[in-house]
């Protein structure tokens, strides 16, 4: 049996997700994270840390030490495409970090969002390969998708999907869940095999949107950022220079002209966006106490000394909640811009159950003080995150002490592989089940850990994410403006260029430029040119190659699936939720239809039918006092029809068809055995997703949230199902072929 070195330290990686370098207490932040600030105090603070501007690459760099290109994950797992940097598919080639521990004698875990598997392997019939125990963990618990509801997630454990332990109004939410969890296991693993070393990645859904917690938390910042963000952000750039984390001599960055001014908004505007920040702040604490919950479980078994633990983030603060912010950001990728007056309306329940909600784009801008800009953009907003190292075996306290504990060497997330290996003894494998291992681009920050003035891993980085471009290299950066494509208030109102022929390249000298502040690309042109160059030769030996200005190009070389979803589709209530990656795209028009018996008396039936997603994105058929509801929830907009007649007893065919209008719009009918029963049109359109973290279709019964005000989960169907079938796409048969094809098939 292998075991590790002897002394080997134990392994954790605490990853938050959407979170500012301007957002810890530890950098320079007025928002209470007593837990991180703790491991900070005790530990080194990194502030030339670097990731991808997003988070899948971000991920796969991390876990694999090779660039996120390199190993196909030159975007989000959600759109593999045939462009061998973006397949989504991490290869054989590249070992992960998992893996290698696993192999050398480690127990590996983990915990919390993965967003590695590309679509179309997210169901339950696999495959299993990119799932956390495809890649070297041995437990999983947690969520496949970029993004979860906190209040009722798709859940996995292992290769299994399965319920939350508590629903809703249960007290439930997702962070502490996965606190338990990760705690759970550990302890576990402690108990049974004493001294052996694990690896736990704990991987929180916070802090993306939605930004979901419970009231008390938001209420206990109740006035504190009435000042709005621009004060704010002088006050965080303040601390950040008294305590060290942000060198003397810095520049704080301008506000862009696409962020409005504090003073230049209405009352009501202000109100909004503060409120929105107190819930950010609330969530952010209590995401803080869930950490501290897992650090004091570490302290309790006596194994904290000796465990190497990583606290930092995936990217910078999202703006993706656009310049107003949003109470749903599924509606941000369907292009529907909020109302101010509904988003007060809404402001009560700000962070509750009935939203899916993101900040103001402000608030993004002021959490990566003093840096420009936010995820998805390689300038050091995106790119430049907090990464605290807390491991007091390994680290001298005197040598923590030095230079305030903060270090300067220019990291990046690829190094991360090579540091854990180093601190633990172990050599890079040639090869892993006989397949010869990819050149790893990472290089140990080990001695960085008692020598503050140790050099730093690499002289050079490249950085591309939707277009966007930079690079590093000997102490200049040259940084393009490119505005990439998805969120429409960066299109309408981004200053940049929208085409790669017309990009400009900006060059700052971060040596004695730490924020990116000072264009120098006109006194230096030979320079911009030689880092134009550069970059083009990292990006062809990192499969970068060829770059897309947008979403829509993406879209055009998608991977096809090995087992695509048919167009028709028949479920079975035996067989429990089905995964959306199973299902059609219904963008084009569905319909979603019930083969069910209605029981005697038939005016006191009730339940739900059918339902995918909840009231921030779905649709659903239920049956209340016998008569057949049907509710959709779509971006903008909540539609519920019910049947002008109630359902006879007996068997028949019930459902909903969703109809996109030629003229434009959308039409929602209820239908009974081929009859139109009900019927609404909506001036919207049908999204392309309807849940950005996932969702199931239930059958017979709701779990969750529910998609209408009009039934409270799980209101089983008081009759029987035999089953629910889906035809998708634009050319739906009328109502009567339909039924006459159903009753062929049965």
């Amino acid at each position: 049996m292998t075991r590790p070195p002897r002394g080997a330290p134990n392994v954790v990686v605490i990853l938050l997700d959407d979170l500012g370098f301007a957002q810890f207490g530890a950098y320079g932040s007025d928002i209470a994270t007593p837990a991180v600030d703790r491991l900070a105090a005790g530990g080194l603070r990194y502030n030339r840390f670097h990731v991808t501007a997003l988070c899948s690459p971000t991920r796969a760099a991390r876990l694999t030490g090779r660039n996120h290109h390199g190993v196909g994950m030159g975007f989000l797992a959600d759109l593999p495409t045939t462009d061998p940097g973006y397949t989504a598919r991490i290869p054989r080639s590249a070992a992960t970090l998992p893996r290698l521990l696993r192999d050398a004698g480690y127990n590996t875990m983990a915990v919390g969002k993965w967003h590695l598997v590309p679509a179309g392997e997210r169901s339950s019939a696999g495959p299993f390969d990119r799932w956390p125990l495809g890649l070297g963990f041995e437990r999983y618990y947690g969520f496949l998708r970029g993004d979860a509801n906190h209040w009722a997630p798709e859940l996995v454990r292992d290769n299994s999907y399965v319920e939350p332990p508590a629903g809703p109004l249960g007290g439930y939410h997702l962070t502490e869940d996965l606190a338990d969890q990760a705690v759970r296991m550990v302890v576990n693993q402690q108990e049974s095999a004493p001294g052996k070393p694990f690896f736990l990645y704990f991987a929180t859904g916070a802090m993306h949107a939605p930004h979901h917690v419970e009231r008390s938390w938001a209420d206990a910042y109740a006035g504190r950022f009435d000042l709005g963000w621009d004060r704010w952000r002088e006050e965080v750039f303040a601390r950040q220079l008294a305590s060290g984390v942000v060198p003397a001599g810095t520049t704080l960055t301008e506000r862009p002209s696409w962020v409005p001014g504090w003073a230049d908004l209405s009352a009501d505007q202000r109100r909004v966006f503060a409120r929105m920040h107190e819930v950010y702040a609330g969530f952010l604490s209590h995401t803080d106490a869930q950490i501290g919950k897992v650090v004091d479980a570490l302290e309790r078994l006596g194994v904290l000394d000796n465990t190497l633990l990583f606290v930092m983030s995936d990217n910078g603060a999202s703006a993706e909640g656009g310049v107003g912010g949003t109470s749903n950001e599924h509606t941000f990728t369907h292009q529907v811009i909020d109302d101010l007056a509904d988003n007060l309306a809404r402001l009560d329940d700000w962070g509750g159950q009935r939203g899916y909600p993101h900040y103001a784009w402000g608030w993004a801008w002021a959490g990566n003080t003093p840096f420009r800009l936010w995820k998805r953009y390689t300038w050091l907003g995106g790119t430049r995150v907090p990464m605290i190292v807390h491991w007091p075996a390994g680290i001298d306290p005197a040598a923590s002490r030095a230079a305030g504990g903060v270090r300067g060497q220019v990291g990046h997330a690829v190094d991360i592989l090579p540091t854990v290996l180093d601190a633990c003894g172990i050599e890079l494998p040639e090869s892993v089940d006989g397949v010869h291992q990819q050149r790893v681009a990472g290089a140990s920050l080990r001695p960085t850990f008692t020598d503050p003035a140790a050099p730093s891993p690499r002289t050079t980085q490249y950085f591309e994410m939707l277009g966007s471009r930079s690079i590093i290299a000997d102490g200049w950066k040259a940084t393009t403006d490119h505005v990439s494509e998805g969120v429409i208030d960066e299109e309408r109102l981004m200053e940049g260029s929208r085409h790669f022929d017309d990009d400009h390249w900006s060059l700052f000298r971060l040596d004695d430029d730490f924020s990116e502040a000072r264009d120098v690309a006109g006194e230096h042109p030979d320079v911009v040119k030689k880092l134009e160059r550069l970059w083009f030769a990292e990006a062809g030996a990192n499969n970068v190659l060829p770059l897309y200005d947008g979403l829509v190009k993406r879209i055009g070389s998608l991977l096809p699936r090995e087992y695509p979803p048919a167009q028709t589709v028949v479920l079975y209530p035996e067989g429990g939720p089905v995964s959306d990656d199973s299902l059609p795209l219904m963008f084009g028009g569905a319909r979603v239809i019930a083969d069910v018996e209605v029981p005697e008396p038939a005016g006191q039936a009730a339940g739900v039918l059918f339902a995918l997603g909840d009231w921030t994105g779905g649709f659903a058929a239920y049956v209340v006092d016998g008569t057949l509801r049907v509710a959709a929830a779509i971006p903008g907009v909540d539609v519920e029809v019910a049947a002008d007649r109630p359902l006879p007893a007996g068997r028949h065919w019930a459902g909903l068809v969703l109809r996109p209008d030629p003229t434009g719009g959308l039409h929602v009918d209820a239908v009974v055995d081929g009859e139109t029963v009900g019927t609404t049109r909506v001036d919207h359109t049908l999204p392309f997703v309807w849940q950005h973290g996932g969702t199931s279709i239930t059958l017979g019964a709701d779990r969750g949230l529910p998609v209408s005000e009009g039934y409270r989960p799980p209101f089983p169907w008081t009759g029987t199902l035999h089953q629910v079938r889906i035809d998708a796409g634009s050319q739906l048969p009328p109502e009567r072929d339909f039924l006459r094809m159903a009753l062929r098939v049965e």
